[in-house]
């Protein structure tokens, strides 16, 4: 896949340090509970930590439980699915649309009316707070 933003291995390491070069570029998984957005709650967007794309708005973060923060929908367009088998399962992965990074995976068992639970590690995103 071609991205608008794209950078050698070397860069993205530079960039992002080990632990969200390993999320983002090689798509592994924060444990669980661990994140630092599971439970921030405050009013703001989410943006891509690759790249600084708004991906998800405060106001369809939700807790789900599960331990990664929890969205409903994702910003129209900045997010592209793709079908993932690793580890025995099918599921869909959910990759930044502007830059490629993994951002984790969207599952149909979310308790709102869009059905949606987009499972995302807090290491691939960061947290924007809305100026009041």
């Amino acid at each position: 896949m071609k991205f608008n933003i794209e950078k050698t291995d070397n860069e993205w390491r530079d960039q992002l340090g080990d632990e969200s070069y390993r999320i983002l570029r090689e798509a592994g998984t924060e444990r669980a509970f661990t994140g630092a957005y599971n439970k921030n709650y405050e009013t703001g967007e989410y943006e891509c930590k690759g790249c600084g794309e708004t991906l998800f708005l405060s106001d369809s973060k939700f807790d789900s439980g599960c331990g990664w923060p929890s969205f409903d929908a994702s910003q129209e367009g900045k997010v592209l699915y793709k079908k993932d088998i690793s580890h025995g399962m099918i599921r869909t992965e959910i990759l930044c649309a502007n830059c490629g990074g993994h951002l984790g995976h969207v599952f149909n068992d979310g308790p709102t009316a869009t059905g949606q639970r987009y499972c995302v590690n807090s290491l691939s995103i960061n947290f924007k707070k809305e100026e009041i």
